[in-house]
């Protein structure tokens, strides 16, 4: 069913998004600085250019960029969209904590979680409402640089391959906090994701627990088995979850937080006894936190996990975490 703000004249689809900030090119600067030890960061600028994808009920927009990475080298589409509250005034000064959301499969072009048919923003919405979640800004960039119909996949920085690992992990972040108030501590930052999705994730904040802090992980690989990995296997090792996690525990720190959730029905027997095993032998010891919610009569797709965020994982990776913060 069509959404009333599609049709035109109604549409605004396509008008520049701004979340609040100057607009790219110049515009009003903001007021005086926050203090020195203040938690928040404010953007740094540039602003990019924002285009509106869709408009929620709420009035909140998810709005599109081509974003041009400067470390990973990589160019690509991010959604992103801002709670209600980061324009109220009541937190006009406050930075908020961010979510990079990734998809399953190709996640090229498109990153579905950038639409409400899955209801990811209300979801985040209403259980901020609820008390259960932080008011998440969302991130949702391609996951991929190409389609992955051989399955291949390309969700980390391949020898010879698109660096995709770093536009995850550096890129995307940098263009959160250019153009949004966000946390200056890795306590705001967060990835959630399924599938493949999921394991990215995964990886990021065992790979980088300086900078992320928790991730909610849906129906994720636990090692990684893109077959561009062939004759790489130093590299491979150094993305692989299970050897990331027990260098962490071997480090003592910093804490991470893994929220994992999985079907009982996944269409892949082995994912669930893989997570279980990864929890028995890594998980609640030393720095790593984790739990998992098994859905009962859960698939292995987007609409069984954004409910059940909802019951366990958010209110999980939500207690941890800091934002709004001054």
């Amino acid at each position: 069913m069509l959404n009333h703000y599609e049709i035109p004249p109604f549409t605004d689809k396509g008008s520049a998004v701004s979340f609040g900030q100057a607009p790219a090119g110049g515009g009003k600067k903001n007021d005086a600085p926050p203090p020195a030890n203040s938690k928040m960061l404010m953007p740094t600028g540039p602003a990019a250019e924002f285009k509106n994808s869709m408009t929620l009920p709420d009035g909140t927009h998810v709005a599109v960029t081509t974003l041009d990475g400067k470390k990973s080298g990589f160019k690509g589409k991010v959604w992103v969209w801002a709670p209600k509250e980061y324009n109220d005034p009541k937190f006009a000064k406050s930075g908020f904590p961010v979510m990079i959301a990734l998809p399953g499969g190709a996640g090229y072009p498109s990153n579905y979680w950038m639409g409400t048919d899955l209801g990811l923003q209300t979801s985040i919405g209403k259980w901020y409402t609820e008390g259960k979640s932080k008011p998440f800004i969302l991130a949702m960039p391609v996951l991929n640089p190409a389609p992955d119909d051989k399955g291949i996949y390309w969700d980390a920085d391949i020898p010879g391959q698109p660096k995709m690992g770093t536009w995850l992990t550096e890129d995307v972040p940098d263009l959160v906090k250019a153009n949004f108030r966000t946390v200056k501590s890795r306590d705001g930052w967060a990835f959630m994701g399924s599938s493949t999705g999921g394991f990215a994730g995964l990886k990021a904040v065992l790979k980088h627990p300086d900078k992320f802090k928790a991730v909610i992980a849906s129906g994720p690989d636990i090692v990684p088995d893109s077959s561009l990995w062939k004759g790489h296997d130093k590299e491979k090792a150094e993305n692989n979850p299970e050897l990331l996690a027990k260098q962490l525990i071997d480090a003592k720190g910093p804490d991470v937080y893994l929220a994992f959730q999985v079907g009982d029905s996944e269409n892949n027997k082995k994912t669930l006894p893989d997570v279980q095993k990864f929890i028995a032998t890594y998980g609640n010891k030393g720095p790593i936190h984790a739990e998992l919610r098994v859905i009962k009569g859960g698939q292995h797709n987007a609409k069984t996990y954004v409910p059940n965020m909802g019951e366990g994982p958010i209110q999980y990776i939500s207690k941890v975490m800091e934002g709004p913060v001054e």
